[in-house]
């Protein structure tokens, strides 16, 4: 398949989709919003805590690594969905294994955050 040629249109459009799938997270994913909220929580407390540069860089990758398996659960569970409706044993494994994920990163993000915070607040 030959390649596209670059356009700077088609570059923009494709961060309009990338944008579309964040509002559709936040919009339809109550899981995202519980994640968001504590996202927001552990920047602020961040900033009051005033944590180093390495400190800062540990908490925005477990709080994005939450968030891009969050987006990977919801975008394997809408394939599943669009599949079959009906219960199938493979896509029950499929979905839980996803979300499995998210709750091993969240449970990551979580010890990162008292490992950072707790000895700051104590």
């Amino acid at each position: 398949m030959p390649q596209k040629k670059f356009s700077l249109k088609a570059r923009i459009q494709s961060f309009r989709y990338a944008f579309n799938g964040l509002k559709i997270l936040f919009t339809e994913e109550h899981n995202a919003r519980i994640h968001l909220l504590a996202a927001i929580i552990a920047i602020s407390l961040g900033f009051y805590v005033q944590l180093s540069i390495g400190e800062w860089i540990v908490l925005s990758t477990v709080i994005c690594l939450v968030f891009i398996l969050e987006i990977i659960n919801s975008a394997l569970e809408n394939l599943c969905d669009l599949i079959g409706t009906e219960n199938h044993p493979l896509i029950k494994k499929i979905k839980d294994l996803a979300a499995s994920a998210v709750l091993i990163a969240s449970i990551l993000a979580l010890v990162v955050g008292a490992l950072i915070f707790v000895p700051k607040l104590i």
